[in-house]
């Protein structure tokens, strides 16, 4: 395990080199609730055309809960200081949710620093403050096994429920497990993120992906970011719900490996 003290806490992380020597680099980050671990999959089918950084978001797996975090902007910074101590110069982020949101404001705000980017199951704006302020009271209150099942319907597809019952018991371990605080204050900043014209302002190639059985941004929503996007391509993955890094690793991957040589 590796740590790096950024912006004065600290964050775990784990960089390899690919394969070969290249420059290319891919960023993960991972989405609510959930740790780098949902990326090794993809990552490992991924190493031979490039570095991997992974790395847990403030507030998520072993990394530091930052007190006063409440704006996307609070991890997109995060991420790019982690990315200046260790010496990466150029990569390709690879978002899910909200990693999808930090990946579109590192986008505008550093596109020299990014040569492709890849947007998953997120959009500019997700869901709305009612659903948001209902789960904060929730999970303030009652915890994170209160949400739990609920979240599983939405993570995961009928079919992987009934044929990977031992990879939901454990991704809902990992979601329970999950630093409350952490987990609120990263809905404080979804809720209060609306990043439509952010979104409109990215110029680089961009891939915008979403499962189709995906239950908290549908790909009719994703869709509606990919438009915004001048130029971006939108796929939808056959079977996956809202984290298709882990029920459709393969396929993910193949469509990021596409994308990136074109």
């Amino acid at each position: 395990m590796t740590f790096a003290n950024i912006n004065g806490h600290y964050l775990h992380y784990e960089f390899t080199r690919g394969a070969r020597v290249s420059d290319n680099t891919f960023l993960f980050i991972n989405s609510l609730g959930t740790d780098f671990r949902i990326w090794n999959e993809v990552a490992e089918s991924l190493r031979g055309y490039g570095n991997i950084l992974l790395f847990d978001n403030r507030g998520h797996g072993l990394s530091d809960v930052v007190a006063g975090t409440e704006r996307v902007d609070d991890f997109a910074d995060d991420t790019e200081a982690l990315m200046q101590y260790l010496g990466i110069t150029k990569c390709i982020p690879v978002g899910l949710s909200v990693g999808g949101m930090i990946a579109q404001l590192l986008a505008v705000r550093s596109p020299n620093k990014f040569s492709k980017l890849i947007l998953c199951d997120t959009r500019h704006k997700i869901g709305n403050a009612t659903i948001w302020n209902d789960r904060i009271k929730v999970v303030g209150s009652e915890g994170l096994a209160s949400i739990s099942a609920g979240v599983m319907q939405r993570w995961f597809s009928k079919s992987f429920h009934e044929q990977h019952p031992q990879m939901v018991a454990g991704y809902k371990n990992m979601l329970e497990r999950t630093p409350p605080m952490g987990y609120i204050q990263t809905c404080v900043a979804i809720r209060d993120g609306d990043l439509t014209e952010i979104a409109k302002g990215i110029k680089m190639p961009t891939l915008c992906l979403v499962g189709s059985e995906d239950k908290s941004t549908s790909p009719e929503e994703v869709k509606n970011l990919s438009d915004l996007i001048e130029g971006s391509k939108f796929e939808i993955i056959p079977g996956s719900g809202h984290i298709p890094c882990v029920d459709n690793a393969a396929q993910l991957a193949d469509l990021v490996l596409t994308f990136i040589k074109e």
